[in-house]
């Protein structure tokens, strides 16, 4: 909280502006490409303002072509900052309902045609993954956290739900699983002091990969590999 209130402190000159721009973009007033770039200008502003340092790796990983899907572990609502100043793609996300209601990020949603998910109502769940399954068929690109609702334990993650990847599998998309470190620090930790948050972007799984593999295989393989990546970063501190 107390970082969330320094980004807004030292944003404060130019937040409204901002919220407005955004809105803008919202009402599809501007290309998704205009929006995507002017929310990771803000997000990077933003930031660096709250004194976090993104720190990624593994972009020549990025499939070559749009019409993929990240999946990362999820540590909370900074998480999807990470993505949006280190991604140099386009790419929209599903949150749940709850997060939706958050100023900026209703806008930063509507703006990057994003959705939000009930995870009590079945057909609206179904609808959504409908609305993604032809959205990465026709090569836009997305986010979304396999968990289904952020770790409470730091760098450890919780199991992955396999109903994440229908979307993935119905598109025969790439998957990209991502590896966040530290995402939970800036806005769980009661501190101000800088921060550096590190996201590693994997190797895909291309549809030859996985077509053979139930969704829930798919979601522990997938764990599986960021978990060792996040070992692996965790070792280097050693």
């Amino acid at each position: 909280m107390r970082r969330i209130l320094l980004m807004v402190m030292k944003c404060f000159y130019f937040a409204p502006y901002a919220v407005w721009k955004i809105g803008h973009f919202a009402k599809k007033e501007g290309s998704y490409e205009e929006a995507y770039a002017y929310i990771k200008q803000v997000t990077k502003k933003a930031n660096k303002a709250g004194r976090v340092t993104i720190d990624s790796e593994g972009l020549e990983n990025l499939p070559k072509e749009d019409g993929f899907v990240f999946f990362p572990n999820h540590q909370g609502l900074f998480d999807v900052l990470v993505f949006l100043e280190s991604c140099p793609k386009p790419f929209a996300f599903v949150i749940k309902k709850e997060a939706r209601n958050i100023i900026l990020i209703k806008q930063i949603t509507d703006a990057l045609g994003s959705y939000a998910i009930d995870r009590e109502d079945i057909r609206q769940s179904l609808e959504v993954i409908t609305k993604v399954t032809e959205e990465v068929k026709n090569g836009k690109n997305f986010l979304i956290f396999p968990e289904g609702t952020r770790s409470k334990m730091g760098n450890k993650l919780l199991d992955f739900k396999g109903g994440s990847f229908k979307s993935a599998v119905k598109a025969k998309c790439p998957i990209v699983p991502c590896a966040l470190i530290d995402s939970f620090k800036p806005f769980d930790e009661k501190s101000t002091k800088p921060v550096t948050v590190k996201l590693v972007y994997l190797p895909p799984l291309y549809y030859e990969d996985y077509k053979d593999m139930k969704t829930p295989d798919i979601a522990v393989e997938v764990k599986r590999r960021i978990e060792e990546e996040i070992e692996k970063q965790l070792s280097k501190r050693d």
